[in-house]
């Protein structure tokens, strides 16, 4: 396989998005766009990647440097067309001679299958391959004007086609591939002579053709090269990434009663054997294993449920939650970097923050480990088969051993031995009468008052 490296065009001042965020750094599955664009590229075997970013976005090309190492940007400035935008990273593909596929930033649903079909045009002889599609509304994209031998002839923008033009339905995606020295030679006779007064990238293929070179235009989905400039359009790509990741989840085995209403990130990993309720957020980071069920209304963030725990419903798993095997967390319960043993259950309105539970441990309703204490965290371990009972405040750093227990109401301070019972308590008084006197007094007051 020849050498490949991937220009991402990412220039773009997304006015349309109406945001302090750059349009390319928007989320889709939780990943920005960009970042979705440089996981393309290196997945189809991009070695080399420049992205292509403006003087106007500072933190695009910080986000890319970040990443990918100095050397991986190349400015565009001032915009002058997208033919113009690959021009400008020229430089940092010096020496390469391999081929090179140009892609967007703004089109968050191409993975590394999507670019295939281009280098397998490519490997066929196509000294030029340009991704389309088949548009249902074709009427703002660049149409491709096909041969009779199915070879691409040329793209016309939409602005300067003929009615008879605008009727074709196979459209420009902008991306396309070819070897790095044809595509920046190409380009070096590629004017500004049209409508916008820009270097048009697409202008490459009327030139290739005229040089007598084989041009392919190779066709895809869609949704797949579906551009996004706005929040409604960044909104419509979030659906499809969602729809489209629930139905590879329940293709794998996963039971989602209402699919619709499970909101995933792009690196959930849930396996075949688990149950998804309605109303659940997956946030980033979170592993579930066959065998969990986790029940309505429930929120997880970089957790991992082992097999056969129930989560929920109404629970928070926060990150470094992690819920041992058969373990119970359930309604109104927060966990946040907390090792839950085996079998162990906190079932009702507590929050378990920093520190172990034992397996087969207990944790009564209203629980709270008091883990900050206004400047720093500390830990509270509750060992194997420990009670803690019902409305406890546990203030870190505390040690509950295995199989101790902890009355209600305590608050615990210091460590409790093993199978040890604790309790932190005032004496409880009683005053006969005192209810039906006070209840009096109230109703006189209350009858001579005017």
């Amino acid at each position: 396989m020849a050498a490949r490296a991937a220009i991402i065009l990412a220039a773009g001042q997304g006015t349309r998005m109406r945001s302090p965020t750059p349009k390319v750094l928007h989320k889709v599955g939780g990943r920005a766009m960009l970042d979705r664009a440089i996981d393309a590229a290196e997945e189809a075997g991009c070695e080399r990647i420049v992205a292509v970013v403006g003087a106007h976005s500072p933190q695009v090309g910080q986000h890319v440097v970040a990443r990918r190492g100095e050397g991986s940007i190349a400015v565009q400035d001032p915009p002058l067309g997208t033919g113009h935008a690959v021009r400008a990273a020229e430089e940092g593909l010096k020496g390469f001679d391999g081929e090179v596929v140009v892609t967007y930033a703004d089109v968050p649903l191409l993975g590394a299958g999507t670019l295939a079909p281009l280098f397998e045009a490519r490997a066929k002889g196509a000294d030029l391959a340009v991704l389309g599609f088949h548009a249902a509304d074709p009427s703002a994209y660049g149409r491709l004007l096909l041969n009779e031998a199915g070879g691409l002839e040329r793209i016309v923008e939409a602005k300067e086609a003929t009615p008879a033009e605008l009727k074709v339905d196979a459209c420009n995606s902008g991306v396309l591939a070819a070897p790095a020295g044809l595509l920046f030679d190409l380009l070096g006779e590629v004017t500004n002579a049209n409508a916008k007064g820009e270097y048009y990238l697409t202008d490459v293929v009327g030139l290739a053709r005229a040089r007598g070179l084989k041009v392919a235009a190779v066709f895809v989905g869609e949704a797949e090269v579906m551009g996004v400039n706005s929040q409604a359009e960044l909104s419509d790509a979030e659906a499809i990434f969602q729809s489209e990741m629930r139905r590879r989840l329940m293709d794998a085995g996963v039971t989602m009663l209402a699919p619709q209403t499970v909101h995933l990130n792009w690196d959930t990993e849930i396996a075949g054997g688990v149950t998804v309720e309605p109303n659940v957020v997956f946030a980033a980071g979170v592993v579930v294993e066959s065998g969990a069920t986790i029940r309505a209304f429930s929120h997880l963030e970089g957790c991992i449920v082992r097999s056969g725990a129930i989560i929920g419903p109404y629970a928070r798993l926060r990150p470094g939650a992690d819920i041992g095997r058969d373990a119970h967390i359930g309604n109104f319960v927060e966990v946040k970097k907390v090792k839950v043993g085996a079998g162990a259950k906190a079932n009702h309105l507590s929050y378990l923050g920093d520190g172990t539970v034992g397996a087969g441990a207990n944790i009564g309703a209203g629980t709270i480990f008091c883990n900050y204490d206004g400047f720093d965290k500390h830990d509270t371990h509750v060992g194997a088969g420990a009670f803690i009972g019902s409305n406890s405040a546990l203030v870190a750093p505390v040690t509950v051993g295995a199989g101790a227990m902890t009355g209600s109401g305590s608050v615990i301070t210091r460590d409790v031995a093993p199978d040890a019972l604790a309790l932190e308590r005032s004496p409880q008084t009683e005053k006969p009468g005192w209810a039906a006197r006070f209840r009096q007094m109230k109703l006189a007051k209350r009858r001579s008052t005017p």
